[in-house]
């Protein structure tokens, strides 16, 4: 059997939300329409006898917890096992989209497109902007060659390892950085500009085994972000060494610099077995590294991205 199926998981977000009036585009109710209902409403899907939904969960992204995590790396994973599935897309909220993308990049490599949409205005508004990011995900989920974990939000497709939130109110909110987009949706085709996320085939096979180690898990490894700034101190770091943290992501200044108290207190921690990782909280560029570095930096991941890195490296799901 060819591939033609697109599942659609629901997990919430500003794309299911409401507010009491068309004209209010903040005080609005995450995740209150079904994912059915989402679809319903997306002229040119409602009848797409191709198009299958599920609801996985409703929530406010700003609530993502691994538990979710986990069962959509599980239902995402299953569908594209089914030889009829040629894609699977997520509704999402904006505000954690860009680590649920790379988590879910890194855990299942897919070799099928999975796509990643969201909404910056409730499904209420007067001018809501889910339909259309819905209808985007599904003209990307059926493009002949698409593979791998991708965002598209206001016609734009971005990958899973560099998509970032950058505005906080506009619908084109989403950036890619230095390393820029995907492509572009105009009219229901695409326009590519660079390649898809890398698809080993080698390393999506290991994907079941991947979440057969996380539905194992009772408690993820606990990874925090610590931030450098003007007068930082290690009283931070020593806090969450009374807590038993396991690893620590520095989002440091300019080129990851970090100020000389909150060095020592990395350095301390360090010296105790817990893993330091550094980034930058600049949101373009990268940390180039230094002979003389003190710690490891984040091969161009954002402080968010590499604390998802390290929490994978030490449930063994990552080198």
């Amino acid at each position: 059997m060819t591939s033609e199926k697109i599942v659609i998981l629901g997990t919430g977000g500003t794309i299911a939300g409401t507010a009491s009036r068309a004209s209010n585009n903040i005080d609005y109710t995450a995740a209150q329409l079904g994912i059915s209902q989402l679809v319903d409403a997306v002229t040119g899907l409602e009848q797409k006898n191709y198009i299958h939904t599920e609801q996985l969960a409703q929530i406010d992204s700003k609530d993502m917890s691994f538990a979710v995590w986990t069962a959509l790396a599980s239902r995402v994973q299953h569908h594209l096992s089914q030889p009829d599935v040629q894609g699977v897309v997520i509704t999402h909220g904006t505000d954690t989209l860009e680590e649920t993308a790379y988590f879910l990049q890194r855990v299942l490599n897919p070799t099928k497109p999975v796509v990643l949409t969201c909404a910056m205005r409730p499904a209420s508004s007067l001018g809501a902007d889910g339909p259309q990011n819905i209808l985007d995900a599904v003209t990307v989920a059926k493009f002949p060659g698409a593979q791998g974990v991708v965002a598209v939000c206001a016609g734009v497709i971005h990958s899973a390892f560099d998509v970032q939130k950058v505005h906080t109110y506009q619908l084109n909110a989403f950036g890619s950085g230095d390393a820029g987009v995907i492509g572009f949706i105009e009219e229901n085709s695409l326009k590519l500009v660079r390649n898809w996320p890398v698809a080993h085939q080698i390393q999506a096979l290991a994907a079941p085994e991947n979440i057969a180690i996380l539905n194992a898990l009772e408690v993820w490894p606990q990874v925090e972000i610590v931030m450098n700034y003007a007068g930082a101190t290690g009283a931070m770091v020593d806090a969450l060494l009374a807590t038993g943290v396991q690893g620590l992501v520095v989002a440091g200044t300019g080129n990851g610099t970090v100020h000389q108290t909150l060095e020592a207190a990395l350095l301390r921690a360090q010296t105790q077995g817990v893993q330091v990782l550094r980034a930058s909280r600049c949101p373009q560029g990268r940390v180039l590294a230094r002979a003389d570095d003190l710690f490891p930096s984040s091969n161009g991941l954002s402080p968010v991205k590499v604390r998802i890195a390290l929490m994978l490296r030490l449930m063994g799901l990552a080198p």
